[in-house]
């Protein structure tokens, strides 16, 4: 094994983003790099960026001007710039910012390890392609250390569904869903690991397809593994949750009652200029069908505001979809046109009426998940208990809704699911007593 080298990664976006970054530095260590919390040190800088937000690529070439006066000062210094702008943006990002080493797409970084063997002292390496092989199967493994309570497990990449906005059929490429037998030992080595809650991943999750393995299929068997307390999943399509997914719901105590269900608009009209290939009273009769499931599920979702051609009367069907849902979480986003997105030249709405519209939909969304803690107070909860807080004594876990709640425990119970009281609420998250 060769002399110990730093590697230093900053991530961008999506949980997926956080999982590969993850798979990089373990594929990474066996060269010899060791993780580093600072750039300072690092013999290796790596970006794994996202390309969903509008000048998301702007945000790297200024990240990584940063790093000029490091690379001056230590010229062994290598860069790299991986994940969606590294996909999108490919030998342009070196054009634009010479420093940068190497440049690695979404579908490519098992070759990390060799691409960084050859960049440096002149040498850039790009490689975006979409190669046959599969990514996962390629990757080196590096020590087994010890893991967080929670990992997330990709199980599925790319989407078939061209939404009109979105450049992850781009960036990710099409629908592949991981075989059900390595995710099987993938999700048993976590468990063995110190893992006890396992949060399955994908562009489109629920349209996990592997042979006869659907997500159901698989979530049930995961369900069986010892040591493994919860399942959760994300993100979904509604035009994708299946009778037996559904079914699920109701019926697998590991999976918890926390569903990511994006909608993006509340207006049929503007839903068919997005390609979402739904409508709202399906979307709706789909919530209905999941919540006689699961009564007491709690919904999350998505929604864009100000997309092309919206008018008044379309922003207030989602007010009135909102109202209607009471998501207990939800993110919301002014529209930014994506460059090769089919509405990135259409009309666009201005930019004041968006922050307006934005404002008035956050400040809703934002009083039905106050009104969705508040009833929370008094009740008495499974916590998984993550990490010690910044008090002594002081734990922070995770409620089955994805709440943190922050409550006095015994140190030696990370990782482990406890009975609490809910005594109070923040404005993100919760106060417990164990009971």
């Amino acid at each position: 094994m060769s002399d110990v080298k730093k590697l230093f990664v900053k991530t961008y976006g999506c949980q997926m983003n956080v999982y590969d970054s993850e798979r990089m530095v373990e594929a990474m260590g066996v060269n010899g790099y060791v993780e580093t919390d600072t750039p300072d040190d690092a013999d290796l800088i790596l970006l794994n960026t996202c390309h969903i937000r509008e000048k998301a690529a702007e945000k790297v070439y200024s990240e990584l001007g940063r790093y000029r006066k490091l690379k001056a000062k230590n010229p062994d210094l290598k860069i790299g710039v991986a994940g969606c702008v590294a996909q999108a943006e490919g030998e342009e990002i070196i054009r634009r910012q010479p420093l940068v080493d190497l440049v690695v797409g979404s579908q490519a970084y098992h070759r990390l390890p060799e691409m960084a063997e050859k960049a440096g002292n002149g040498v850039q390496v790009v490689d975006t392609e979409f190669p046959e092989e599969d990514k996962f199967d390629h990757l080196p493994r590096g020590p087994k250390a010890r893991r967080a309570p929670c990992a997330f497990l990709t199980v599925q990449e790319g989407c078939d569904k061209f939404c009109a906005f979105c450049v992850v059929p781009y960036t990710r490429g099409a629908e592949v869903s991981r075989p059900a037998e390595r995710l099987l030992a993938e999700a048993r080595d976590l468990v063995e690991r110190g893992v006890a809650e396992i949060n399955l991943l994908g562009q489109n999750v629920n349209a996990y397809q592997a042979g006869d393995w659907t997500l159901a299929r698989l979530i049930r068997e995961l369900a069986k593994i010892d040591g493994l307390e919860r399942i959760r999943f994300t993100t979904s399509h509604p035009n994708d949750m299946s009778d037996d997914l559904i079914a699920a719901h109701g019926e697998v105590e590991k999976l918890m009652p926390y569903l990511h269900l994006p909608v993006q608009s509340g207006s049929d009209k503007v839903l068919k200029a997005m390609n979402r290939r739904h409508t709202v009273d399906e979307y709706l009769a789909t919530i209905e069908r999941i919540k006689a499931a699961r009564p007491d599920i709690m919904l999350s979702g998505d929604f864009i505001v100000g997309f092309p051609g919206e008018d008044e009367a379309d922003f207030q069907a989602t007010m009135d979809l909102c109202e209607q849902v009471r998501y207990g979480q939800a993110y919301s986003f002014k529209y930014s046109p994506r460059p090769g997105t089919p509405a990135a030249d259409r009309a666009h709405v201005d930019e004041d009426v968006k922050g307006e519209r934005l404002a008035r939909l956050q400040t809703l969304l934002t009083q039905h998940q106050v009104d969705f803690q508040n009833s929370m107070i008094g009740r008495v909860i499974p916590v998984l208990l993550e990490k010690k807080g910044r008090e002594d004594g002081q734990m922070i876990g995770k409620s089955p809704y994805l709440h943190a709640v922050h409550m006095l425990a015994d140190q030696s119970l990370v990782g482990t699911v406890v009975n609490a009281k809910i005594v109070a609420t923040e404005r993100n998250s919760l106060s417990g007593v164990v009971v």
